[in-house]
């Protein structure tokens, strides 16, 4: 067993097939086909279960994965450490993030780029409670996402920002209500047609916490997995939307109201395993602020 088997076998479990696979490590597929069933041979145990649809890890797949990851890391921080007396600091460093939270990478990246070009990055986009899992399988190294403190346990977390949310609408909404007029209470906005982001991201968890708290019942008229899709609905006067105020700020066509009280926010944070920091790594910690 060797260090590309491996590697291959990672990049099956992970991509879900083997022509996703090959596409990932720029060769064949009949090349990763070939070195999963030489491996299997050596192991004598299938590692997948193949069908015409999909391809999917065995029991002995799932307990394989996990190490073989942490064997491809030991390694990785091996040559990242012979790079690093050398003063040329090597290696990959996946990335976890959230929509709407990508511009606050870029001057990181810049730096590391300018600093260290032998690294190489991997950005990753998904909901919360997949990067929150992508950190505990070893698949994301650090991640710059909105967590509740019960999402934090087990993780080293540094906080960055701590926002509130607002209301965001079209420019000719109408809204009811005594308030001022660049204001609005929970209670006005679940009388509106309501924009909601999905189930398990972070703004929807932010925005249910809030409502629950004030004690006020809503329904959601539009459900999205998109920014963009939201800001389109709002635009086009079919509902309005909660967000943080930083990813208001990209549509200024749009009008926006603060929350009086109770209003929904989210704490940003840099998040990362516990444990030892590889050099690339944390060559990129120290320049997100």
């Amino acid at each position: 067993m060797d260090l590309r088997q491996m590697e291959v076998v990672v990049a099956v479990a992970e991509e879900g097939g083997f022509t996703a696979a090959a596409q990932r490590l720029h060769v064949v597929q009949s090349a990763v086909s070939g070195t999963v069933r030489t491996l299997e041979r050596e192991l004598g145990a299938q590692l997948f279960d193949r069908t015409t649809h999909r391809v999917a890890l065995t029991p002995v797949g799932e307990a394989f994965v996990p190490a073989a990851r942490a064997a491809l890391r030991a390694a990785e921080q091996a040559r990242s450490a012979v790079d690093a007396v050398r003063g040329q600091l090597r290696g990959t460093v996946t990335v976890g993030t959230m929509q709407g939270l990508w511009a606050g990478l870029h001057h990181a990246l810049a730096k590391l780029r300018a600093q260290h070009p032998g690294v190489v990055v991997r950005l990753r986009q998904a909901a919360v409670a997949d990067i929150r899992q992508a950190l505990r399988d070893g698949t994301v190294d650090l991640a710059v996402v909105a967590l509740d403190r019960r999402q934090q346990r087990a993780l080293d977390t540094r906080l960055l920002a701590r926002e509130e949310m607002v209301l965001v609408a079209s420019p000719q909404r109408e809204f009811g209500g005594t308030g001022a007029q660049d204001t609005v209470t929970l209670d006005e906005a679940a009388r509106l047609p309501l924009v909601d982001f999905a189930p398990g991201w972070a703004i929807r968890d932010a925005v249910d916490r809030a409502f629950r708290a004030a004690l006020v019942e809503r329904d959601t008229t539009f459900e999205v997995n998109d920014i963009i899709a939201a800001s389109e609905l709002v635009r086009h006067d079919l509902g309005v939307c909660i967000m943080p105020e930083s990813i208001a700020a990209r549509f200024p066509d749009l009008a926006v109201r603060r929350f009086e009280r109770h209003a929904p926010h989210w704490n940003v944070m840099v998040v990362r395993p516990r444990g030892e920091t590889p050099p690339a790594v944390a060559a990129l910690l120290q320049h997100i602020t």
